[in-house]
C-alpha cells in the first residue's frame, strides 16, 4: 500500500478523507516514520519516507484542549460542506497558466516550467503550519528522484514573499517556493475556501495568521497536489478537506513516472 490510497495510478483523484485537528504549539519533529521502497531501475530501489504516519503522529502528540479541538473539527467539516474539493480543478482539466514571484522575488511562469518537463504543484497553507513544514521536508526527500524523472516541483502558498523565503530557508528547501498573495492563482484552480470565524480567531491567536498573508480575508488553499503533463493537462490530483491529509510523495513520484510510459 502506498500511503493513504492503494494502487495509486496516473489519473487517480483522491477526495474526502476524514482526519482532524492541529496543534497550536510545540515542536513539529516526529519519529517513527514508515517507508516505501520505490523502484529506481531493474535492480535498484530507493526508500521513500511515508508522509501520512508522520503527520498523524504529529497530530496525535498535540496536547490540544478539547474546546480548540472542536473548533478544528468544525472547521474541517465546514470546508467539506463547502464543496470546494468537488469544484476544484481535477484530472483531465487544463492547468491554468500563472506567473508568481518565488521566495527571492524572481517571476516564475508555469509555461516556462512545462517546457522542461512535467510539473508537480504542491499547495501549502504557510510556514506557520507544522503539518505544512513536515510536508515540505517530505517532498524535499524525493527531489532527486523527481529530477531524474524530468519533473519540476513547485510549492505555492498565500504567504507574503518574505515569509515564503523564511519558510524555504527554515526547511532547507532546494525546490521553488512561490508566493500567491491573495490566493489569486489558487482561486483559478478552485482550491480556495474561507476558514470559519472561530478558526480565524484561533489562527490569529496562535500563529498571527493575518500577518503571514498580509490580509484579513481568512482565505486558505486546500493542501492540494497536482501532477501536470507537458501539454498543461492535470494528470493526477490530490484534494482533501482535511489539512492533515496530504498526498504521499511516493504516490506523486509514481504518477510522474507513469507519464513517461504514456
Amino acid at each position: 500500500m502506498l500511503g493513504r490510497a492503494s494502487a495509486i495510478l496516473v489519473m487517480t483523484t483522491l477526495v474526502g478523507c476524514e482526519r482532524a485537528d492541529e496543534s497550536a504549539a510545540g515542536p513539529d519533529g516526529v519519529a517513527g516514520r514508515g517507508t516505501e521502497e520505490i523502484a529506481m531501475g531493474m535492480s535498484t530501489t530507493k526508500t521513500v519516507t511515508r508522509l501520512q504516519p508522520v503527520l498523524d503522529e504529529r497530530k496525535d502528540a498535540a496536547a490540544t484542549p478539547e474546546d480548540v479541538r472542536k473548533i478544528w473539527e468544525d472547521g474541517i467539516e465546514a470546508v467539506r460542506d463547502s464543496g470546494v474539493t468537488m469544484q476544484a480543478k481535477n484530472v483531465g482539466d487544463g492547468a491554468p497558466e500563472f506567473e508568481l514571484p518565488d521566495a527571492r522575488g524572481e517571476t516564475v511562469a508555469l509555461a516556462s516550467l512545462l517546457e522542461r518537463g512535467p510539473v508537480v504543484l504542491l499547495w501549502y497553507r504557510g510556514g506557520w503550519c507544522p503539518y505544512c513544514n513536515l510536508t515540505l521536508r517530505g517532498y524535499q526527500e524525493i527531489l532527486p528522484q523527481l529530477d531524474d524523472a524530468g519533473a519540476t516541483l513547485v510549492a505555492i502558498s498565500p504567504e507574503l514573499p518574505d515569509n515564503s523565503l523564511s519558510t524555504s530557508e527554515k526547511n532547507e528547501l532546494s525546490f521553488t517556493v512561490l508566493s500567491d498573495v491573495g490566493n489569486t492563482v489558487a482561486k483559478e484552480y478552485g482550491v480556495v475556501f474561507e476558514v470559519t470565524e472561530a478558526v480565524h480567531e484561533k489562527y490569529n491567536e496562535f500563529f498571527q495568521f493575518d500577518d503571514w498573508n498580509g490580509n484579513d480575508t481568512g482565505e486558505l488553499p486546500l493542501a492540494a497536489t497536482y501532477v501536470i503533463d507537458t501539454d498543461g493537462v492535470i494528470r493526477w490530483a490530490f484534494l482533501d478537506a482535511d489539512y492533515v491529509a496530504r498526498a504521499e510523495p511516493a504516490d506523486v513520484l509514481a504518477a510522474v513516472r507513469g507519464l513517461q510510459s504514456d
